[in-house]
């Protein structure tokens, strides 16, 4: 069918979550034993594992979340390749199947060329002045590429229970503000690389060379004034930066140059609103100003590289190898492009993902998960309301609204309680690209629903197969998919000791971003409100500030460090997981394990647990890049700089007060 060709499942579907398998059947607790503990903790845990799985040549960062999501994706190139060639199939398997094989044709898609995005240029090509730009954007963000700027549904920080309109900040092409800014020479060159990647891409379209480059060199100038004029990403972690309700008839006054009620006419699926969320109004001035000055021609030729840029995943070779050569090679340090049905997996899931992850949980996720993980979550909130119960350093005041918060925190585990209907979305074998416009027209069209209605605590933000996890301030609720309930992060088959340090920790991790420098600033009802008495939070602050100086001081790769401030909610995240964890384990073991036949005690199998999920392999530029936009450290500082702050671990290993791996001034929050 379509080119499919059937492979056959090399491992057995049991491998989630639960179910004792060849994934489950050891401890996986191979150390380095010439690397001390107590000199380089990172070492002594990850060296086997990094040994064992070097970088795979089409990846930039291969850690232990991609070794479980490359299982996951097995797992799921199964399902979407039976239900590409089932005879009788549900709604949502004809529609996950189609949309995988027409995505495999890779025939078709050659045959084909450039005409599916044909209607799409020539839309751009007949714009006749700056009037008609904003029904023409309204078409694009439907469509599925992204310029100028954003616009949404989104909870109303200053009342969560409902959705209000918002518009955001965009239209760049790399990662974020700085990398049009910086003045150093490896971001020279990456700038000079964009164009003359965008000027491949416009060769490939047609253009002839001298004319591509002339609008490379207009994209690279445009999307510079844009950067200008966006907020930062570390400021852009101060929910107070982003949140700025205005009238519609305000916004108007912000940026007189573009019809905003045009715009807003022409996104259909939207009910009528008189205020939203101008998120950088900034950034709204200058994008008034760009339209103003920028000629239609020039804008013609950045919007029409944006529409390339968002298909090319889809397009012919020649256009998926020339955007894999700059956004894979150059600015990640991928080696080899994905195979092909690695990123077909990926485009469904992105595009039906709960379809998808409907039957990926019906085939592959062990209910009995569900309940031990809940029990887990459970032991660790009760560690976190002793935690907090405890503090010498905050008063009985914000003590009461911060356990009151606690307590209103929900669990969202595994997969949603009510899966999303796609009856409307139309899905066929004809078209790869136009399957992936009508998905994105049907999700944004969702999300444009929403507006002022609302929010529906139930809803996840990750589809069922996702290896990830996420605390949400605004509904203020934890959400563990089933992708991520299996080794290391968690397994039946081993030592609660160990699945306290991986998933328990994870967990820990999630209900502390409840009270990092961003979620302590939302109340039990997830609305923006300070809640702290004074004195609290300037101690809360001072303790932040030491994460923030400590994780500077580390260097990711070459010249450059890890940002303190961008990664200050992830580090105090990290830190407070595995001691709520640790104390969780300590509280539901009260008669504590004999040592292990190995010699590992229990609180050793905690650490290295935590130890074990951070190990990863990554390519220069993609450690370059990740310390310049990642909230994320490295995982080398996510197990050394935590452990480092933990004196129970100095204790578990026997160190000495000087050894290497502990900070003489310890840094915690929670």
């Amino acid at each position: 069918m379509h080119e499919l060709t059937y492979r056959i499942l090399l491992v057995a579907l049991a491998a989630v979550c639960g179910h004792v398998n060849v994934a489950q059947a050891g401890d996986d607790l191979a150390v380095d034993k010439g690397a001390d503990p107590c000199v380089d903790f990172y070492a002594h845990a990850c060296a086997p594992w990094m040994a064992k799985n070097p970088l795979p040549a089409d990846q930039s960062r291969y850690g232990r979340f991609d070794e479980v999501r490359e299982r996951n994706l097995q797992i799921l190139s199964d399902i979407l390749e039976h239900a590409a060639m089932k005879k009788e199939r549900t709604a949502d398997e004809q529609k996950i199947g189609d949309f995988y094989g027409a995505c495999m044709a890779e025939n078709t898609i050659e045959a084909q060329g450039l005409k599916p995005l044909e209607p799409t240029l020539a839309r751009i090509a007949a714009l006749h002045n700056k009037a008609e730009l904003p029904a023409l954007l309204a078409s694009l963000h439907a469509g599925g590429s992204a310029p100028l700027f954003a616009f949404s549904s989104e909870p109303d920080m200053m009342d969560a229970k409902h959705y209000i309109a918002g518009t955001d900040q965009g239209g760049l092409s790399l990662p974020e503000r700085d990398y049009y800014l910086r003045k150093d020479a490896k971001s020279v060159a990456l700038r000079d690389g964009l164009v003359k990647h965008i000027a491949e891409m416009f060769r490939l379209a047609g253009d002839k060379s001298g004319q591509a480059t002339a609008k490379a060199k207009t994209v690279l100038a445009l999307e510079t004034r844009l950067a200008e004029a966006s907020l930062d990403i570390v400021a852009r972690r101060e929910p107070r930066n982003v949140y700025h309700p205005l009238a519609i008839t305000e916004l108007a006054e912000l940026s007189p140059a573009f019809d905003w009620s045009r715009y807003f006419a022409a996104q259909t699926a939207a009910p009528k609103f008189d205020r939203l969320n101008v998120a950088v109004p900034g950034f709204v001035r200058g994008l008034d100003a760009l339209l103003k000055e920028t000629a239609l021609g020039d804008l013609e030729t950045y919007l029409a590289w944006q529409a390339l840029h968002s298909a090319a995943p889809l397009l012919p070779a020649r256009f998926v190898n020339a955007d894999f050569a700059f956004f894979g090679k150059t600015l990640t340090g991928a080696k080899e492009l994905k195979p092909r049905w690695k990123r077909c997996v990926q485009l469904t899931d992105e595009a039906l993902g709960e379809a998808l992850g409907k039957v990926y949980v019906a085939e592959a996720f062990g209910g009995e998960s569900k309940q031990r993980v809940l029990a887990m979550v459970q032991a660790v909130e009760g560690a976190l309301q002793r935690d907090i119960d405890g503090l010498a350093w905050m008063t009985a005041e914000t003590k009461t609204e911060a356990l009151k918060k606690l307590r209103a925190i929900k669990n969202k585990i595994g997969f949603p309680e009510t899966w999303r209907d796609y009856s409307a979305l139309a899905i066929d074998t004809k078209g790869a690209l136009a399957n992936a416009e009508r998905a994105n027209a049907f999700e944004v069209n969702r999300r444009l629903r929403k507006i002022g209605t609302a929010v529906d605590p139930l809803e996840w933000q990750m589809t069922p197969p996702t290896v990830n996890a996420y605390y949400d301030p605004l509904e203020n609720n934890i959400n563990f998919p089933a992708g991520i309930l299996q080794p290391p992060f968690y397994s039946s088959a081993v030592d609660d000791a160990l699945n306290y340090g991986g998933i328990g920790a994870v967990i820990g991790h999630e209900l502390t971003h409840g009270f990092d420098d961003q979620g302590r600033q939302f109340d039990a009802e997830g609305n923006l409100r300070d809640w702290w008495v004074k004195e609290d939070a300037t101690a809360f602050t001072e303790r932040a500030t030491c994460f923030v100086d400590q994780y500077s001081h580390y260097t990711a790769i070459d010249d450059v460090k890890l940002n303190g401030k961008l990664t200050l909610g992830e580090n105090a995240a990290d830190g407070g997981g595995l001691r709520l964890a640790y104390m969780a384990y300590g509280a539901t073991h009260p008669a504590k394990p004999a040592v292990r036949s190995d010699g590992y005690t229990p609180e050793q199998l905690i650490f290295l647990g935590w130890a074990k999920v951070w190990c990863q392999n990554v390519a220069p530029e993609a450690a370059r890049l990740r310390a310049q936009t990642d909230p994320h450290s490295a995982g080398r500082f996510r197990v050394n700089g935590v452990v480092g702050n933990m004196p129970e671990f100095g204790q578990a290993f026997g160190c000495k007060a000087d050894a290497p791996m502990l900070r003489r001034a310890p840094c915690r929050i929670w």
